[in-house]
């Protein structure tokens, strides 16, 4: 009988705390269109997020002015759930991965 034969032992990642294992983030894009008046905008945003009025127009005026706004940076499933929901508003919204977030204090300090 040959001797044994000792396989190489595979690279394994053993970070798995999950408070150390972060998901990737994505972003919930609101869309303006010419369908939809801004009162009802800001409407549904307090409806969807709970905002104050202040905060739904800041972001329905974005909307209106600039084309778009991002509304909710989170995980995938709620991200997935607020596109969804406003959707069912008739508004136009997507959902796209978030760039990453800058570290804190990291090298812009002198």
């Amino acid at each position: 009988m040959p001797g044994t034969i000792e396989l190489p032992t595979p690279d394994v990642d053993v970070e798995t705390d999950p408070k150390k294992v972060r998901e990737q983030d994505y972003t919930v894009i609101v869309w303006d269109d010419p369908v939809n008046l801004m009162p009802y905008v800001t409407h549904v945003f307090q409806q969807v997020f709970g905002w104050g009025r202040e905060k739904a127009q800041r972001h329905m005026l974005e909307v209106h002015e600039q084309g778009r706004s991002v509304v909710v940076r989170d995980s995938f499933e709620k991200a997935e759930y607020y596109v969804h929901a406003l959707q069912k508003y008739s508004l136009t919204a997507t959902l796209e991965p978030a760039p990453p977030k800058p570290l804190r204090n990291s090298a812009n300090r002198i």
